[in-house]
């Protein structure tokens, strides 16, 4: 006879309370608010967390080791407005560069791999400072927030970008398998995010690459006894991440329509918020990819039910910035609970 393993009321609302608010919060959202659940709505909650979801499975490998990335938001932010002064229309009358050519379709591509070479450069210099003058990671990643926010400053002369071509904005705004007047069809942004998250899980779960980020994040030094390369896990960690932010930010300007410096400005507390609601810790070693993507999720709920329930903007900066302390505390609580 098998024993029934009892619930025990307070580890869970220690786990998941956050979850189980915000729940709470949806579904009184609903009550008072109808449109709040509805199809478009969740279509329009989907759009919003795809872009956002491939930005914290990012950051979740940074925490995964103990470390993490606060240029994250930064990096989105050059990534958006490097591809927005490279696919403007050709006859824009505020074209950032007024004698580019306009190239075909390809082009799109080719400057999405120019903005994850560049972000991946930075990506680069991150994991060099954190790995090899192991300087920590908060510290190291502050620096280059200020590093790449003055790069993006010199690059846009902090102009206003917009007036993109259609193929670029189609990326984001675009459906596969429509059917006109029978199905709106799958949206790219939904597709692209699902493929990353495959990827990513793959990486975590089944590659060398994935066992060597958990054991750094257990226990560093005995990671580094049975062999492990950590310096070098650490720099792949720290440009793959970057390499996400560019996606994250290409896509983003093309739903967008546009662009600025402050574009992506915050979205690293977001990511590390979201993925400490989804079990990711920040004393490293534990975090999945499927609870990357329901703590980015929930994190999106709560702005859009804010936002149906009339809050003001200012107490929705409040509402988030409490959640993310909730978070973090709660995750560190769990962490002192087990030693």
């Amino acid at each position: 006879m098998t024993a029934t393993k009892k619930i025990n009321i307070k580890d869970f609302l220690i786990n998941n309370g956050i979850i189980v608010v915000l729940v709470l919060l949806a579904i009184i959202t609903a009550i008072k608010q109808p449109t709040f659940a509805t199809s478009d709505n969740a279509i329009n909650i989907a759009l919003n967390v795809a872009p956002r979801f491939i930005i914290a499975c990012g950051v979740s490998g940074c925490l995964i080791t103990r470390g993490t990335d606060l240029s994250a938001g930064r990096m989105v932010g050059l990534a958006a407005c490097l591809a927005g002064t490279l696919l403007q229309k050709p006859d824009y009358s505020g074209k950032f560069f007024p004698n580019l050519p306009h190239f075909g379709i390809w082009w799109v591509v080719a400057v999405l791999l120019i903005c994850v070479a560049v972000c991946a450069i930075f990506g680069l210099i991150n994991g060099l400072v954190v790995s090899y003058l192991q300087v920590p990671a908060f510290i190291g990643t502050l620096g280059m927030q200020l590093i790449v926010y003055g790069v993006c400053l010199v690059y846009t002369n902090a102009t206003p970008i917009g007036g993109y071509r259609s193929a670029y904005s189609e990326v984001a705004k675009g459906r596969f398998l429509a059917i006109p007047n029978y199905f709106k069809g799958i949206p790219y942004l939904f597709l692209i995010a699902l493929a990353v998250g495959i990827v990513i899980w793959f990486i975590y779960n089944k590659t060398p690459h994935g066992k060597y980020m958990y054991a750094i994040g257990g226990n560093e030094q005995a990671a580094e006894v049975s062999g492990v390369n950590t310096k070098k896990t650490k720099i792949i960690i720290y440009v793959t991440a970057a390499a996400l932010y560019a996606l994250g930010g290409f896509l983003v300007g093309a739903k967008s329509g546009g662009s600025s410096v402050n574009m992506g400005m915050g979205w690293e507390l977001e990511a590390i918020a979201a993925c400490t609601i989804g079990g990711v810790s920040v004393n490293g070693g534990i975090g999945r990819v499927s609870g990357v993507l329901i703590g980015v999720l929930v994190f999106e709920i709560l702005k859009t039910c804010l936002q149906y329930l009339g809050v003001d903007t200012n107490y929705q900066y409040i509402a988030q910035g409490i959640v993310i302390v909730v978070a973090i505390a709660l995750d560190i609580r769990k962490y002192i609970a087990k030693k």
